[in-house]
């Protein structure tokens, strides 16, 4: 089996005032870290939907990925998960998928997942201490499906909801928290300035 890794990083990062694949965190880009996590965890190719200021975004990108233009980035976040689906090639099983402003998520998370998906899992969702978050698994049968179901701002969860006897629950270590301001970003960095 083999699977493709997916971040979206379309959206302009209104509360944070740029888009945050562009934002640095501990000395690397958000989208640079999502990427190598992703490549690090064992995703063979790894895609990034990128929408405001993309080419800035990659023109920054140290980390080598496979670029999907999201052109309708505006109408949320729904649909970067659909050009990104639709945009996976045809040779992988399925695909871990996270979002680019979660730093925390470590390559250890991909690991488990991939390694649910090799035991036979259709879909499934990393969890923090009890709580689910990113990343999740799709396998290429239910790519239609979230694609389908999503709109607006709302990706794969009531997709998954309506699956929710197929969804793995994996146990990750990390966390999920999000950087959403520039004070989220501040904070963990421990009080530097951003």
């Amino acid at each position: 089996m083999s699977y493709a890794g997916l971040v979206l990083a379309a959206g302009a990062g209104r509360r944070f005032g740029q888009p945050k694949a562009l934002v640095e965190y501990d000395g690397r880009s958000l989208l640079d870290r999502a990427v190598a996590t992703l490549r690090e965890g064992g995703c063979r190719q790894v895609l990034a939907v990128l929408g405001a200021q993309a080419e800035q975004a990659m023109g920054a990108a140290k980390e080598p990925f496979t670029p999907v233009l999201n052109r309708r980035w505006g109408q949320g976040m729904s649909t970067s998960l659909q050009a990104g689906l639709a945009a996976i090639p045809e040779r992988y099983d399925g695909v871990v998928v996270t979002l680019v402003d979660l730093p925390h998520i470590r390559p250890e998370a991909v690991r488990r997942l991939i390694a649910a998906a090799d035991d036979g899992a259709e879909l499934a969702a990393a969890t923090y201490d009890g709580e689910r978050g990113h990343p999740m698994f799709f396998s290429r049968k239910h790519f239609d499906g979230i694609a389908a179901d999503a709109a607006g701002d709302r990706g794969a969860r009531n997709y998954l909801a309506a699956k929710a006897a197929l969804v793995r629950e994996v146990p990750c270590p990390g966390d999920a928290g999000d950087i959403d301001t520039p004070a989220d970003l501040t904070a963990l960095e421990g009080g530097a300035a951003a």
